[in-house]
């Protein structure tokens, strides 16, 4: 696992940031608080029980010494490993959070205790495919509260838990797994859960390098590796000033699914410069499967 010192300066990315920008080192200075871009929380909560989150810059690396101000008016900084815990509103609903200073905010929805066992842990949703290089999250019962109580391993090697509340976890799959399916287990303390099932595959840029010219169309195509049946990408258009994303600044695409498991994208210059791209694996939790 992780030291914090090493989680701080960990990069978390979708296809990296499709761009044609130069990739960063998973292991590197940890980025200054003004960079903050992401905000990670638990997609659920429970009632007056701690929970973590995470904030990452626009390249996906933690990022320490970040003010985050909730709905309710409660505020955290994020400590040396880009994280913070905080404490759940006693009041079911939803509580929304974002980076002082920063545009967007992120919702997370607050459950009851009942139905949350302590004594238990229980995953009841999970994707059936990841990202090799991104976060994926896991829905359940019975997680620790503080990130590092979980203990994660994927094809019996340990992940890296970013964002995490009894009822959710959000993690990052190990530096060396390889693409195709891979077996994931859980414990909390003295809790485990049953172990499941995930395809991990890999997303590949085809493109033409180099800056892009007004007017001009350039196709950005995907390749997949790790399975051969569909899978659904989503890109975003990171600088909408240089070139626009046919169909939109959010453009979602399924892949050809097959041998030659590809998808799609163009973009259409505006002005001649460098464009970014971000790229998502997406996929819905469902039952988790052995």
């Amino acid at each position: 696992m992780d030291s914090p010192r090493s989680v701080a300066a960990r990069t978390i990315v979708g296809l990296a940031l499709l761009a044609l920008l130069a990739g960063s080192s998973r292991e590197q200075e940890a980025p200054p608080p003004a960079n903050a871009r992401i905000l990670l929380m638990p997609r659920r909560l429970v009632t007056g029980e701690r929970a973590t989150l995470a904030v990452l810059d626009i390249s996906g690396r933690l990022t320490p010494g970040v003010d985050v101000k909730f709905s309710d008016g409660e505020k955290v900084t994020t400590d040396a490993t880009g994280r913070a815990l905080f404490v759940a509103p006693l009041n079911p609903g939803t509580i929304s959070a974002g980076i002082v200073g920063g545009n967007g905010r992120v919702s997370s929805t607050i459950l009851g205790t009942t139905g949350v066992p302590s004594a238990l842990e229980v995953v009841t949703g999970a994707p059936r495919f990841a990202s090799l290089s991104d976060r994926f999250d896991l829905v359940g019962e019975g997680f620790c509260a503080d990130a590092d109580g979980n203990r994660v391993t994927v094809a019996g090697m340990p992940g890296l838990v970013l964002a995490s509340s009894p009822a959710a976890l959000t993690v990052l799959p190990p530096l060396d797994l390889q693409a195709g399916p891979a077996e994931v287990r859980l414990a909390c303390g003295q809790k485990t859960a049953r172990a499941f099932t995930i395809v991990f595959v890999s997303l590949e840029l085809q493109a033409k390098s180099g800056t892009v010219a007004p007017g001009e169309h350039r196709s950005l195509a995907v390749r997949v590796r790790g399975t051969t049946a569909r899978v659904a990408l989503e890109a975003r258009d990171l600088s909408a000033d240089i070139a626009d994303l046919t169909g939109g600044s959010i453009v979602r695409v399924m892949s050809s699914g097959g041998a030659e498991n590809t998808a799609e994208f163009e973009v259409v210059g505006k002005k001649r410069g460098n464009f970014t791209i971000s790229i998502r694996l997406i996929s819905p939790l469902v039952e988790p499967r052995p």
